[in-house]
């Protein structure tokens, strides 16, 4: 049996570079926010600053996690004190979810070290080559929604 060849080293391969950065994003994200909140946990609270009163499954859409993570984080950041969720009127099996005083309040102290987070890792970027690589991002990101285990479903009243 011959060895196999590698059509592109590893070190050049998207899905191996794309893992590598979010690797890091989360190693900065840990180092600058510490113990308030895990990255998904981060992304939960932003969607529901933007869209209150949304329910578990368009949380899930808008943070672009599955239903069941949506579920157990939103459980887990209820028993902090950080959002309220109560049973939709409407549909009783869905629950509603709203930030709290204390949720609202850690988004402002947050604020400061996702700056830092952004500039830690655009340190070596110049402006023009962060813009370029943001757009590129999105771009990625948005042309492979579709791709993803749990894609972005934006709500018809969240919008984009």
């Amino acid at each position: 049996m011959s060895d196999p060849v590698l059509r592109e080293p590893l070190y050049v391969q998207p899905g191996h570079l794309l893992r590598r950065a979010q690797q890091i994003s989360a190693s900065i994200f840990h180092d600058e926010l510490g113990t308030l909140a895990t990255p998904i946990q981060y992304a939960v609270l932003c969607v529901l600053l933007t869209h209150p009163g949304i329910d578990q499954v368009s949380l899930a859409g808008l943070a672009a996690i599955d239903t069941s993570t949506a579920a157990s984080v939103a459980m887990r950041l209820e028993e902090k004190g950080l959002l309220t969720r109560r049973v939709d009127p409407a549909n009783r099996r869905q629950r509603i979810l709203e930030l709290t005083a204390q949720g609202r309040a850690l988004l402002v102290e947050a604020n400061d070290a996702i700056e830092r987070l952004h500039r830690r890792i655009f340190e070596k970027f110049t402006a023009d080559e962060e813009a370029v690589f943001m757009d590129l991002l999105q771009k990625l990101v948005d042309v492979n929604n579709h791709q993803s285990r749990a894609p972005l479903v934006p709500t018809p009243r969240a919008g984009r």
